[in-house]
Parts: structure tokens; C-alpha cells; sequence
């Protein structure tokens, strides 16, 4: 009541011009709020963003992130989220960018503001390295059981696909990829579409259980994504990010999770 009243208070004095109205918020709010960005991320995205045995936040765009961060004097905050939602979450401002190996689609371009594409990729076709499936034409995926992650670029390359009304019932769509190898490996699911990045991972860990397959569905590559209407945040991490690139950071943290520098820095299409 006490503090109800004197915040009061304060409002007619900042009406009369006598003081501001600084004090009278929520005594959780922070007056470093504006010197850090939230991310987004699915945190099952390896090497992405994911949890390493310790239950910890690691992962190229982890390090990246953070490193982006450090180069514009700003914290970085983790906020793992419903990846079906992400574009829910920027609107309602609970967090500032979605920043875990998302891949630049049409969809994406018409609703978010996104960065310069940061990071080639593929989407490939994973089985177990001891089956005898290779898929070398997409013709093959009819007679064959597919998963693949929900609203994720591989599904939209598999229904962008010319053979696509010949398999479209044989899809099955999964929260985490983590959950579409697990059916693989109990054969519930022959083949797997995925990004190469995650793909390769998962496989260099899992002692080479697993195979790509010959046909690839195409090139991808990833951006992070703004609200709509948040161009100058976007515009300052592309600044920092293009610094890290010119410094040589950026290609040490692609070097150290991917053996290989695949960071790039290309505008996206349709972006202003």
C-alpha cells in the first residue's frame, strides 16, 4: 500500500514537471532490460543450440551469439521455446530475435526481418549406415517411411519436391529430430530429412550409425529472425557480424563445431 501510494505520488509530480517516473515499475524489472537481446532457440538443435551431458547451453550459434554479443557491448539471453511458435514469440516481444539454425524460407521472409544469411547448409537424407537404402532419385521416397522435423526447412523442401504427391503420405512430422533418429534407429522410419550441419553431428557422435544418402533435396542456408518492425537490432548483428568475419572469429567458431569455415555473409532476397 505504502509503495502504491507514494508511486502515486510521484505521477503528480511528473505531471507538474517536478521528477520522473523512475522507480515506480515492478521491482523484478531491470534497468539493463534494453542492454540484452533474448534469443529464441530450440535447444535440441545440434550442434546449434543444444544441452551438452552437464544439461548446459552449448553449440555454434551459442558461441557465436554470444560472440556477436561481446562485439556490440550487449548481454545475450537464452530463452528455449515451442520452435512451432517462434513467430508468436517475437510479436509478443518476449524474446528479440530467433537465432538457432533458421533456415531462410519465403514464409520467413514476408513475416520477420532477417538478418544477411550467415551460414550454408543442405538438406540431405539420412538412413542407417547398415541398411541397404541409398536414395539416389526422388522418385524412391514413395516406397519409403520418412520423417522429418515439424515446420522446418526440410519439410518445406519435401513438399516443394516434384515427386512430393507420391510420398506425401508418407511423411511423419516430429517435435525434435532428436526424437525422428530415434525411429530410425528402431526402424519405424527409413529415412530421415534433415540439415547436413545436424545430420553430420549427430552421426560423428553416434560412432557412424548412420548414412547420407546420395540424392540431396537442395541447398539451404540460415538467418536469424527479427520482429518485423525491429530492422535497427537486425542492423546492428549484422554490423557485428560482418566485424567477427573481418576479424577472423567467425570462421575459429565455424572451424572448431564444423571442421570447416561455412559462415557466410550474403544478403537475403527480398530483405531491405
Amino acid at each position: 500500500m505504502k509503495r502504491r501510494f507514494l508511486c502515486v505520488v510521484m505521477v503528480l509530480l511528473m505531471a507538474m514537471g517536478v521528477v520522473s517516473l523512475t522507480g515506480c515499475g515492478d521491482d523484478s524489472e531491470s534497468g539493463d532490460s534494453d542492454n540484452t537481446i533474448v534469443v529464441g532457440l530450440d535447444d535440441a538443435f545440434a550442434p546449434m543450440g543444444f544441452r551438452d551431458e552437464d544439461g548446459e547451453l552449448v553449440g555454434f550459434d551459442i558461441d557465436f551469439a554470444e560472440a556477436v554479443g561481446e562485439e556490440m557491448g550487449m548481454e545475450v539471453e537464452f530463452k528455449p521455446i515451442d520452435w512451432d511458435a517462434k513467430e508468436i514469440e517475437l510479436e509478443a516481444g518476449t524474446i528479440d530475435c530467433v537465432w538457432n539454425g533458421m533456415s531462410v524460407t519465403p514464409d520467413r521472409i514476408e513475416n520477420m526481418a532477417l538478418s544477411n544469411q550467415y551460414l550454408s547448409n543442405n538438406i540431405i537424407l539420412m538412413t542407417m549406415a547398415d541398411s541397404d537404402i541409398d536414395v539416389t532419385d526422388p522418385s524412391q521416397l514413395a516406397d519409403l517411411n520418412i520423417g522429418t522435423q515439424v515446420d522446418s526447412s526440410a519439410l518445406l523442401m519435401l513438399q516443394e519436391n516434384e515427386a512430393y504427391d507420391s510420398f506425401s503420405g508418407n511423411i511423419s512430422e516430429y517435435d525434435k529430430y532428436d526424437t525422428a533418429f530415434m525411429d530410425l534407429r528402431a526402424g519405424r522410419i527409413d529415412v530421415v530429412a534433415v540439415d547436413q550441419v545436424l545430420g553430420e553431428y549427430t552421426n560423428n557422435n553416434l560412432d557412424g550409425e548412420f548414412k547420407a544418402c546420395t540424392y540431396e533435396l537442395g541447398g539451404d542456408s540460415y538467418a536469424i529472425g527479427f520482429a518485423s518492425d525491429n530492422t535497427q537490432l537486425r542492423d546492428q548483428v549484422n554490423d557485428a557480424i560482418k566485424a567477427l568475419i573481418d576479424s577472423g572469429e567467425a570462421a575459429e567458431i565455424s572451424e572448431e563445431w564444423f571442421g570447416r569455415n561455412i559462415v557466410i555473409f550474403e544478403p537475403v532476397e527480398g530483405e531491405e
